[in-house]
């Protein structure tokens, strides 16, 4: 069967599949980041990540993969297929297009490779086969290790002017707040993304372990210590919507990652905080992400297979 290899690379975990031309998951395959094992051994993971599916593939269905795709966080140059900065994962320019492509070459020749931002890559996925199928104007947001989002202009994804286009994590929320990996203080990721709340969680009950996945439960069950720890988190929320919403007037804003398994406890709380705030800008419709965690891994295996549409028109 023909198919390729995607990787959706994120500050915790790795996902990886072979991806069908019509966007099935033949495939899917989970391992740790390891980004407390430093830069070069997160490299050498993924290079290994992806040359492992290859030999998967080639095993399933006796025929190469045609292409790969792999999605990572920070500054993507996407043209040139540089990973150009990422806060979480340490690197710096780092040329994953060309190291990708030259480990998986078959009998020699470089394998085609797309490289995109994660969070816009699962945006992407959206639009094409998710939540923001023929929504003209949307934001996507992942609530997880860190916080991104995705712009999305009638299916296309805007990336921007110098790939930093939807870097709504990095909007600063509260000034002079908690240090954030980008170099400012009081951004939103410091505050409402998945890991923040786990932070805060985790202090608030002394327990090193506790997660924000945890503390959605103990909010549920009525926990006043959670409620707080909950309440601050969906207030800067709403304020980096409401923030989005004046400078690009999306229809939808949809909203995916860890933080947002949590549903309706979530959802709920949101919607109200962005209508409090609101002004003169028309509300956007808050909805959950359709692909869930899956989104940048289908969006990695799209771009694949849109890269050799190209190739063949080409």
């Amino acid at each position: 069967m023909k198919h390729v290899i995607a990787l959706d690379v994120g500050g915790t975990g790795m996902k990886a599949a072979l991806v069908a031309q019509d966007g099935a998951l033949l495939h899917v395959e989970r391992r740790p980041t390891g980004r407390e094992r430093g830069t070069d051994a997160v490299v050498s993971g993924i290079l290994g990540f992806a040359a492992d599916l290859r030999d998967e593939g080639l095993r399933r269905y006796g025929t190469p993969a045609l292409a790969a795709g792999v999605a990572v966080p920070g500054t993507i140059d996407e043209e040139n297929g540089i990973a150009v900065f990422s806060a979480n994962l340490g690197w710096r320019d780092l040329p994953l297009r060309r190291l990708l492509s030259e480990r998986l070459a078959d009998t020699g020749q470089p394998l085609p490779v797309a490289l995109g931002h994660d969070v816009r890559t699962g945006a992407f996925a959206e639009a094409r086969i998710g939540a923001a199928r023929g929504i003209d104007r949307f934001l996507f947001m992942a609530l997880g290790t860190g916080i991104a989002g995705g712009i999305g202009i009638d299916g296309r994804i805007e990336s921007g002017a110098h790939g930093n286009g939807g870097e709504i994590g990095h909007v600063v929320v509260r000034p002079g707040g908690a240090p954030c990996g980008c170099g400012a203080r009081g951004c939103l990721e410091t505050i409402a993304s998945a890991a923040a709340v786990s932070r805060a969680w985790a202090e608030a009950v002394g327990d090193p372990q506790a997660d924000a996945a945890a503390c959605a439960v103990a909010v549920e069950a009525g926990d006043q210590r959670a409620a707080e720890v909950w309440a601050d988190a969906v207030a800067a929320l709403a304020d980096g919507i409401v923030m989005a919403q004046s400078l690009l007037d999306p229809r939808t804003v949809i909203i995916g990652g860890g933080l947002a398994e949590a549903g309706e406890t979530l959802f709920t709380p949101l919607r109200e905080a962005v209508a409090e705030r609101i002004t003169f800008q028309v509300p956007p419709a808050l909805v959950p992400a359709m692909l869930k965690d899956t989104a940048a891994c289908l969006g990695a295996g799209l771009l694949a297979w849109d890269l050799l549409s190209l190739e063949v028109t080409a």
